[in-house]
């Protein structure tokens, strides 16, 4: 019975080499329903993984060997696991540079537990909003010009039937995108599409998400043909779009 109550709890993996603080999430969490693990560098984060279901990883930048931003390239390379980093920065560029690495979430130390447990929950629960949207019942799939995006494994795969790596966000805004196509979408309009407004977005996030997505699914990103630009508006989504 104890097993089968572990495996149902959301499993956090807390990656920071400062020691007190991955003690502190662990307890904080382990009370707030949350199984969580913890490990000190990449390395160990690894480890852990290969040996458990991770459902959400909060990561550090600042890390002994490779750092967070290194670590958030290689996992969102092989994974969509959500990613929510950590730092002692709080410049709007370092934001910016761990969204572009595909990180979910972002929040700047020193912060309140309670805070993260916040943003812990919003970017869960935006990483099952796709299974709940009423718009989508019955649609396993969205297809356009060749591409597929699979709702209930959350993957995208390529013409060539290649599997392109997404984080939940780029995920969450190709599903409004692809559910909303030919329609001109503001980016309020696409933060409460895809985000929600409880999950306070970095300012600038949309276009740091389009642009990833942009390298991901157009021939030449600096002149897109899925995701135009709209002056004044925001962004329209060109192709045709069935769903399956």
């Amino acid at each position: 019975m104890y097993s089968f109550v572990m495996e149902k709890q959301p499993h956090i993996l807390i990656v920071d080499d400062d020691r007190e603080i991955r003690d502190l999430l662990t307890q904080f969490l382990g009370k707030h329903g949350y199984r969580a693990s913890s490990a000190a560098d990449g390395r160990a984060m690894r480890r852990l993984m290969q040996g458990s279901r991770i459902d959400l990883i909060v990561l550090d930048l600042m890390l002994p060997g490779e750092d967070g931003l290194s670590l958030c390239r290689s996992l969102r390379g092989e994974s969509s696991i959500p990613i929510i980093m950590l730092t002692a920065m709080g410049e709007e560029t370092d934001r910016i540079v761990g969204l572009e690495m595909g990180a979910d979430d972002y929040l700047a130390k020193p912060f309140n537990p309670r805070e993260l447990l916040a943003r812990i929950k919003a970017v869960m629960r935006r990483a099952h909003v796709s299974g709940n949207d009423p718009s989508l019942d019955g649609v396993t799939a969205l297809n356009f010009d060749g591409w597929s995006l699979d709702l209930g494994r959350r993957e995208l795969h390529s013409p060539d039937k290649v599997l392109v790596p997404l984080s939940s966000g780029e995920f969450e805004l190709l599903s409004v995108f692809a559910t909303h196509a030919k329609r001109v979408l503001s980016r309020d309009q696409l933060l409460d599409l895809a985000r929600g407004r409880d999950a306070q977005p970095f300012d600038r996030s949309i276009d740091v998400q389009v642009s990833r997505l942009r390298r991901k699914i157009e021939d030449n990103p600096r002149e897109p043909i899925f995701i135009k630009t709209v002056r004044s508006g925001g962004y329209m989504f060109t192709p045709d779009v069935e769903g399956v």
